[in-house]
């Protein structure tokens, strides 16, 4: 994969260099890291951008005017600047996790062992903005040039840790549009039934991204393969094998017509529209009656 500078000319990347410059010169090492990186290696222009550093918290705080302690117990500060914030993480390796969701403890370490703890190898790369160069531990520039969502390390491992992440699988395989991993398929179907352990205000929002979104259609069936549809939104598993008359639907079912009305939205959509569309037959299960003719 050919690399070549970030291109950080939007206000956004001026201002998170900006930040970046003011902790590499405090003499802490500092790298972009995540879907910037990605986003930057598939050649478009980052728009979020997620700051990682040696520097400790309290000398985050330390170095800027306006700072909000968002995530401190986690190594995690918003730096304020223009009053758009930007999450500065320091480099950090995690304890055990025992809800599903957040690490007992976390110590700060280097950049390498903050690469092995995060999710998918994709979003586990660092973006050096002083020598214009990718750091990648995990095999992501890989996973990317061969367009594949794969877990860092064991699946299973990574799943028990967050179970937010086996959402996040099915929401980048459907917004990139790229396979997800065989062993890391796997378990994002085994894992399915503890999605409960997540909030449902999580849920919904990368329910939000998987319909709003290009690809919503894959989104929808990759949902279903796997066993999330049925954990989450039973209402929409259940239109599957719900008949309708052939000569107005003759595409098939309601969880098929369905499925070909998220197809042919053009994404990005609206929440209301993309919601509108994921239910607008969901009370066809339920209410349908059938005559003993079949019609």
């Amino acid at each position: 994969m050919v690399q070549k500078p970030m291109d950080l000319s939007s206000k956004k990347g001026r201002l998170a260099l900006g930040i970046a410059k003011r902790l590499h010169d405090a003499g802490y090492l500092t790298y972009f890291a995540g879907g910037c990186v990605r986003d930057h290696l598939r050649g478009q222009n980052p728009d979020d951008f997620d700051i990682a550093t040696m520097a400790k918290p309290d000398e985050v705080e330390r170095l800027f005017p306006k700072t909000i302690p968002v995530g401190k117990q986690f190594g995690v500060i918003l730096v304020v600047a223009d009053d758009i914030p930007f999450e500065v993480a320091t480099f950090r390796g995690e304890g055990e996790y025992k809800d599903g969701r957040h690490p007992e403890r976390v110590h700060f370490t280097n950049p390498k062992e903050d690469s092995l703890r995060r999710d998918f190898t994709i979003n586990g790369m660092f973006y050096d903005p002083f020598e214009a160069k990718v750091i990648d531990y995990v095999e992501g520039m890989a996973d990317l040039e061969t367009q594949k969502i794969r877990a860092i390390g064991s699946p299973e491992k990574r799943f028990n840790e967050d179970k937010l992440r086996i959402l996040r699988a099915i929401r980048f395989a459907s917004n990139l549009d790229f396979p997800i991993e065989t062993e890391t398929w796997s378990a994002v179907c085994a894992k399915a039934p503890e999605i409960h352990q997540v909030s449902p205000e999580r849920i919904r929002e990368e329910l939000v991204k998987i319909f709003t979104r290009a690809h919503a259609a894959k989104g929808f069936v990759l949902l279903s393969n796997s066993g999330l549809m049925r954990e989450i939104l039973p209402e929409v598993e259940a239109m599957k094998n719900v008949q309708q008359p052939e000569k107005f639907h003759p595409e098939g079912d309601v969880f098929e017509h369905t499925r070909l009305l998220l197809e042919n939205l053009k994404s990005p959509v609206s929440e209301i529209l993309a919601f509108g569309a994921l239910f607008h037959d969901i009370g066809k299960p339920k209410t349908m009656e059938q005559s003993a003719k079949g019609e």
